[in-house]
């Protein structure tokens, strides 16, 4: 029952949170979604839980203190908490800082990896997928506020970072907190030109997001050396986790590459090609460490010797496995019409 309680805490929560029009409401629904992801994280007792949790809640303490300090300073400025009304550079650049910080990007991302390790796979998926909804949603509407040249050095970084510390990582959850800080550069570097091209960026990596970590989850898979024998539980989780991986990185013809695309095309037209070749080449990055994951999960076999340590799993019934099959077909699912 209590459970019940705090997941409808967590969900009411972000939508109040994204229907608001007040600072100071936001404020408040953002601390509730933070005291309601608090214990889902440090649920297993474990000391790296705890460990987790904490870190997690002063991250997001000292973004709620950011984002107050801004959202006062506006209204003594202005006269008003409305969100459209935005006006001075340093209130909505210290905004900004605030709510990138609640969603994990450089330079305010150093704890979303260590976060994402120390918890279990399902609260691994809230923290990558509906905790990044309610600050997103914020971005977008003071998006005509946002300094461009301070969002698109933002968002490079995050592409740059992300893609380079998921290079060295053998720990899922870690490769995808790095995927995570990568996409949040691809959504925040065209905030200010493109707005919606961001929200479709989102929306994409949630939908993507959200059966990877599932598929990781009903198959028990933590590590690199655990994909290697993920075949070994279903054939058809393991087909579909390799489109899904290759889908995130954004290959073509998947569905990952179509808001990539929609962004890169924006950049151009905004006269920002270098900058969108820098993107482009920072992309390929985390598109090496994904066909890597790919690579281990179908086109290795483990070692047959006996001495090796397999990861014990129980099969899956055919009532798990129904949930692959719409995951394979988003994943595999090509939209060259709506391509502008």
């Amino acid at each position: 029952m209590s459970t019940a309680m705090i997941f409808v805490g967590l969900i009411l929560s972000t939508i109040l949170a994204t229907a608001s029009n007040s600072w100071l409401l936001a404020w408040l629904c953002l601390e509730l979604n933070t005291l309601s992801i608090l214990p889902f994280i440090s649920k297993t007792k474990h000391p790296r839980a705890i460990e987790a949790a904490t870190k997690y809640f002063l991250t997001q303490a000292t973004a709620s203190c950011l984002l107050l300090l801004a959202g006062t300073s506006n209204a003594w400025l202005t006269g008003t908490w409305d969100m459209t009304q935005m006006s001075n550079k340093l209130t909505s650049t210290t905004m900004l800082i605030a709510l990138t910080m609640k969603m994990g990007t450089v330079p305010t991302h150093f704890w979303l990896p260590e976060v994402i390790q120390g918890s279990t796979l399902l609260t691994a998926l809230l923290i990558s997928t509906w905790q990044k909804i309610a600050p997103m949603s914020l971005l977008f509407i003071m998006s005509n506020n946002i300094q461009p040249t301070f969002a698109l050095t933002l968002g490079l970084l995050s592409t740059t970072f992300g893609g380079w510390g998921g290079m060295n990582q053998t720990q899922l959850r870690k490769m995808m907190a790095y995927s995570s800080i990568a996409n949040m550069g691809w959504t925040v570097i065209t905030l200010t030109h493109e707005p919606k091209a961001s929200m479709i960026n989102i929306f994409t990596y949630i939908i993507l997001t959200t059966p990877t970590f599932l598929l990781m989850a009903l198959t028990s898979t933590k590590t690199l050396q655990n994909m290697t024998t993920m075949w070994s539980t279903s054939p058809l989780a393991t087909t579909t986790m390799a489109l899904l991986l290759l889908s995130t990185a954004g290959l073509p013809p998947l569905t990952g590459f179509l808001p990539k695309l929609i962004i890169m095309n924006e950049l151009v037209t905004q006269n920002l090609t270098p900058l969108a070749t820098m993107t482009m080449m920072t992309s390929l990055l985390t598109l090496s460490f994904y066909l890597r994951t790919t690579y281990l999960t179908t086109l290795l076999n483990p070692p047959s010797s006996a001495t090796s340590a397999t990861k014990w799993r129980q099969k899956m019934t055919k009532n798990k496995t129904m949930i692959l099959l719409p995951t394979a077909t988003t994943s595999t699912f090509m939209m060259p019409a709506l391509i502008p």
